[in-house]
């Protein structure tokens, strides 16, 4: 499947309205793919093969800056949707996350999500 672009992924509520603001790289790996090996985590876990999350992640090496939506399950991960960032706001997330040398992959920053929050929520686009 080829990720949607900012026009589509806002005309699919479906999806939009499942976004977890509050996931990140991190807890999504810990949930689905290291069932039990964290305590920290509470309620917060995954009951079984048909839970899901959605979520944003940075990857530093994408030209030019853009966000992905990920969808993540138990068994897999797919890339839905691809957005043009500002190159501030992509640069400040790498900057906020710790530049962590081989890695590659950052959460948008607070300020990045609420931006991305306002273009999705706005009226659908004909």
């Amino acid at each position: 499947m080829t990720a949607m672009g900012l026009q589509e992924l806002r005309q699919r509520r479906d999806i939009v309205n499942k976004i977890d603001w509050n996931m990140t790289s991190e807890k999504a790996v810990d949930m689905y793919l290291e069932w039990g090996a964290s305590w920290t985590r509470g309620n917060d876990f995954v009951r079984g093969g048909y839970d899901e999350s959605y979520y944003f992640v940075i990857y530093d090496w994408e030209t030019p800056p853009q966000v992905t939506l990920l969808r993540r399950d138990s068994k897999d991960v797919e890339e839905l949707a691809k957005i043009p960032v500002d190159r501030r706001l992509f640069l400040k997330s790498i900057e906020e996350g710790g530049k962590k040398a081989g890695v590659g992959v950052y959460n948008p920053t607070k300020e990045l999500k609420k931006w991305l929050s306002e273009l999705l929520s706005g009226p659908p686009v004909e």
